[in-house]
C-alpha cells in the first residue's frame, strides 16, 4: 500500500510539472508586449477559442493622435496581434477584451490595481518615462507603517517614503504629505503615482530637495486598503473608499498623522519644512487640511483637486486667515477635459477676488493618473527651496 501511495504521488508530481512545463512553454512563445526600436509596440495574446479580441488602453502616439482600442487579428502562428504605431515617452496601461470580457495580457507580468480595476502596464523611455523607471540611481525606502489615530479610534496603516541615505544619516527632512482621490487607498500614489521612482530620480538629478513622503489612507472609515486590515479581502469601494461609519472626517483627524510623523521619523518639524498635496478628493483634503491648520503648511498643492467654496462663510474666512498668514507656494494643477476644470476656474476666480496668491498649471487631459504623475513631478522640484 505504501509502495503504491508512493507511486501514485510521484505519477501527480510528473503530471504537474509537465503541465507547468506547458504553460510555461506557450507563455514563452508570446511576446507582449513587444516595445520595438521606434516605440512603436505590438501586443499578442494566445487564445485559439475566441472570436473577437481587442487591445484597450491609453496610449498617445508622436503624433499626438489618442488610441483607445485597437482590434486584434490572427497571425500566421493562430495568435492574436495588433500593433500601435509609435508612442510619446510614458507610463502606460491595457487590458485585452477576449470576446467581450476584460482581461489581463497572461504574457505580461507588470499589472496595477486601480480601485477594483487591474491592468497591464509598460513604459516607454524618454523624457517621462525615464522619470517612471527604476534607474540606477541611490534608492529611498518604502515602508508600509501602522500610527494610532485617536480622532477615529482606530489603527491606520500609511505608506512612507524615505529618501537614500536616510537610514544610515542623521540628518532631518521636510516633508509632503501627499494624499489620494476617491475610491483610492495608501496604495494609491507609491504604486499608480510612481512616487519612490519619481522622488529617487529628480533627487539624484539635483532636481528635488530629499524629503520624507508620507502617503495615507484618506478614507476615514478604513483601516487600510483592501486586503490590508482585519476587514480582509473587501472588494475594494468605487466611491469615497467604504469601510464603518468613522467617528470624525479625515480631516479632522489629519494631526494624528502629523503627530505620529514627527514622533518617530527625523523630519523639521517647522511650517517651512511641511507640504501637502494631493488629486481629486485628496486635492480637496489638501485644500481644507491647509486653510483649517494655516500655520502648518508652507506649500500646497491642488491636483484636480475637489475644492468647492460656494456661499460658506466659515470657507471663505478661513481662506481670509490662510492668505494673511502666508505661505510660500499655493499650486493648482487641471487638466482642460477634466470634470473639475470648470469647478477649478471657479475656485480661482474667487481667490482672484480675495487677492489670495496661487500659481495655475493648466495640462491637456483629464481626470487620470498620467496627468497626476506629471504633476507631481513639477510640483515636488519647487519644494523646500
Amino acid at each position: 500500500m505504501k509502495k503504491l501511495l508512493t507511486l501514485a504521488v510521484a505519477v501527480l508530481c510528473m503530471i504537474s510539472a509537465a503541465f507547468a512545463q506547458q504553460a510555461l512553454g506557450s507563455r514563452a512563445n508570446v511576446k507582449s508586449p513587444e516595445i520595438h526600436p521606434d516605440n512603436s509596440v505590438t501586443f499578442r495574446l494566445k487564445a485559439p477559442e475566441a472570436k473577437k479580441v481587442v487591445v484597450t488602453g491609453d496610449f498617445t502616439t508622436t503624433a499626438g493622435e489618442d488610441i483607445r482600442n485597437v482590434e486584434m487579428k490572427l497571425n500566421a502562428d493562430n495568435i492574436w496581434e495588433a500593433s500601435v504605431p509609435a508612442l510619446r515617452s510614458e507610463l502606460y496601461s491595457y487590458n485585452f477584451l477576449v470576446d467581450g470580457v476584460k482581461i489581463c495580457d497572461p504574457a505580461n507580468v507588470y499589472i496595477n490595481r486601480d480601485v477594483a480595476s487591474v491592468m497591464n502596464i509598460f513604459i516607454i523611455n524618454g523624457d517621462r518615462g525615464d522619470i517612471y523607471k527604476v534607474n540606477d540611481v541611490p534608492h529611498g525606502s518604502v515602508r508600509r507603517a501602522w500610527y494610532n489615530s485617536p480622532t477615529l479610534g482606530i489603527d491606520r496603516r500609511v505608506t512612507i517614503y524615505t529618501p537614500a541615505g536616510y537610514e544610515s544619516g542623521k540628518d532631518k527632512y521636510p516633508v509632503l504629505y501627499l494624499l489620494h482621490g476617491a475610491g483610492g487607498d495608501e496604495e494609491a500614489w507609491i504604486t499608480l503615482g510612481r512616487t519612490s521612482q519619481i522622488l529617487d530620480n529628480l533627487i539624484a538629478q539635483g532636481k528635488c530637495k530629499p524629503m520624507i513622503v508620507v502617503m495615507t489612507n484618506g478614507n476615514a472609515g478604513q483601516q487600510a486598503a483592501p486586503g490590508e486590515s482585519a476587514a480582509g479581502m473587501t472588494q475594494p469601494a468605487m466611491g469615497m473608499g467604504g469601510g464603518a461609519r468613522p467617528k470624525a472626517s479625515f480631516e479632522q483627524s489629519f494631526g494624528d498623522v502629523i503627530k505620529y510623523v514627527e514622533s518617530n521619523y527625523r523630519v523639521i518639524a517647522k511650517k517651512e519644512a511641511r507640504a501637502v498635496a494631493g488629486l481629486s478628493m485628496g486635492g480637496g483634503h489638501s485644500f481644507n487640511i491647509s486653510r483649517t491648520y494655516p500655520k502648518t503648511f508652507d506649500y500646497v498643492g491642488l491636483f484636480s483637486a475637489a475644492a468647492r467654496i460656494g456661499d460658506n462663510v466659515e470657507i471663505q474666512e478661513s481662506l481670509k486667515a490662510q492668505r494673511d498668514n502666508g505661505f510660500k507656494l499655493y499650486w493648482i494643477a487641471c487638466g482642460n477635459t477634466d470634470f473639475l476644470y470648470k469647478a477649478n476656474l471657479d475656485f480661482m476666480k474667487y481667490l482672484d477676488s480675495i487677492n489670495f496668491p496661487y500659481k495655475y498649471r493648466e495640462s491637456d487631459g483629464g481626470h487620470i493618473w498620467r496627468n497626476w504623475r506629471i504633476y507631481l513631478s513639477e510640483f515636488a522640484p519647487m519644494l523646500f527651496q
